[in-house]
């Protein structure tokens, strides 16, 4: 494919090297001639210097053949007016915006982004894509990573295995004869830092994060089992009352009306903004790195403190501060893949990377095939997809185990009629089957291709 994309910030650079490994053409535009310089020296893409919004830097991106534009500057009008332009002058097939504000997205002004107005086909919005994991998070407080497929039936969850983990050195055959009527798969292991596709022989061993996928009716079931029974958060701190934390504060005031939400802001202004906006939730106006702030929030009776500055640095610093203060669970907004390896020396308990979270909704419309779904994990090493089956998949009506594919791939449920099953080997796929596998980076093509649609099927 050929793919444009606007903006060379930390999410366009993540996107673009992703697409590029896969063997697609891509070009990045920036209005940052530094970010195009380092651009063209760290990626194999082609690099425009110019404002991602004017018709003649398009083109000299290759608009006119271009198969997809995603734009995701910094900011949200550049970021339309490019989809507009690309769509009207150029007719470039898909086009994907980032829209941050939002007063973009209340539902009364939908019609915006229709094929009419703006001609925009995907909105992604980081505030909502990182609210809505961070409070799947607050609701499964022993899993450090979570995703949903299949219209919410079925999730992906990530679990780290402590020493008091109950099925330590249990060969993952004998998961199944010890809960038989748990429908879970461990669909891939990290151990070292390595990430392993395991096999029925392989056993989870002490300090490894386990990546499973099950109904989402059994992952409080499952946690148990793998000794995490973490009630849910209840007393709750936000540091960072940006657009992120705002977001959650509402929800939380929504969607848990019991719960004890505090948030501390250090721009005055900002925390009277937001407390006007705000009901039940306490807002504090201070430094979320200030142990007086901590101890004036009550962090040591808090069940959870989230970390959602501009400064990942600072939410990292905070995370670790308030678990000292006695803070039950901290989760830190972090951009940045290199700080992944300290999250847990510094006894934090999870990390939020909107990085990943974007890429991850972007690569969804890039897969070729009928995907409907994608998480990337491990600092994009693997994949867990969701793949609807139609007439034309050539996985079609073949047993599992026979594929080509059982090195780089792991399949971990089959909705069927509205139920969840769990494959095996003999396990074949049926005419709209929805299936939730891992897929290593290497094998990402070939899924696509065992559930590649003809053009003339519609």
């Amino acid at each position: 494919m050929k793919i444009i994309i606007c903006g060379a910030g930390q999410v366009g650079t993540g996107i673009a090297e992703r697409l590029s490994a896969e063997g697609n053409d891509v070009s990045i535009i920036d209005a940052s001639e530094a970010l195009c310089e380092r651009a063209n020296e760290v990626l194999d893409v082609r690099a425009v210097h110019g404002n991602a919004a004017h018709p003649d830097v398009l083109e000299r991106a290759g608009a006119a053949d271009a198969d997809m534009l995603v734009a995701v500057t910094l900011h949200d009008e550049v970021n339309m007016v490019a989809c507009q332009v690309a769509h009207t002058l150029f007719n470039v097939h898909t086009r994907i915006a980032r829209v941050r504000a939002q007063a973009y997205l209340d539902k009364k002004y939908g019609q915006l982004f229709s094929r009419d107005a703006m001609a925009i086909d995907h909105i992604i919005s980081p505030e909502i894509e990182v609210g809505t994991t961070v409070l799947r998070r607050l609701e499964l407080p022993g899993a450090f990573e979570t995703a949903t497929f299949a219209d919410q039936e079925v999730m992906a969850v990530g679990i780290y295995c402590g020493a008091d983990c109950p099925v330590l050195n249990t060969p993952l055959s004998q998961l199944s004869e010890l809960f038989p009527d748990l429908p879970a798969v461990v669909v891939a292991l990290v151990r070292d830092g390595n990430l392993i596709v395991p096999r029925n022989e392989h056993q989870i061993l002490e300090g490894d994060d386990a990546y499973l996928v099950l109904p989402t009716s059994q992952v409080a079931r499952t946690l148990q089992i793998f000794g995490h029974e973490e009630r849910q958060a209840r007393r709750i701190v936000i540091a960072g009352g940006g657009n992120i934390g705002l977001y959650l504060a509402k929800s939380l005031e929504k969607l848990q009306p019991n719960a004890r939400v505090k948030v501390i802001e250090q721009s005055r202004d900002r925390a009277v903004e937001i407390a006007e906006q705000l009901d039940r939730v306490v807002v504090l106006h201070g430094s979320a790195l200030s142990e007086d702030m901590l101890r004036e929030a009550e962090i040591g009776s808090a069940d959870t403190l989230v970390a959602v500055t501009n400064d990942e640095q600072a939410n990292l610093l905070t995370a670790a501060l308030s678990k000292q203060l006695g803070c039950g669970a901290s989760l830190a907004l972090i951009n940045s893949a290199n700080y992944g390896g300290m999250i847990r020396s510094l006894g934090i308990d999870a990390q939020i990377n909107p990085r990943s979270i974007t890429v991850s909704r972007v690569l969804q419309h890039v897969r070729r095939g009928r995907i409907r779904g994608v998480h990337s994990i491990h600092n994009g090493v693997g994949e867990i997809i969701e793949a609807e089956v139609l007439e034309t998949a050539a996985i079609l009506e073949k047993p599992l185990g026979g594929t080509k594919l059982t090195e780089g791939v792991r399949f971990g449920a089959v909705v069927r009629n509205g139920k969840v099953l769990r494959p095996t080997g003999e396990t074949e796929l049926e005419i709209k089957d929805r299936v939730i596998m891992f897929v290593q980076n290497d094998f990402i093509r070939e899924v696509e291709q065992m559930f590649r649609v003809r053009p003339d099927y519609f």
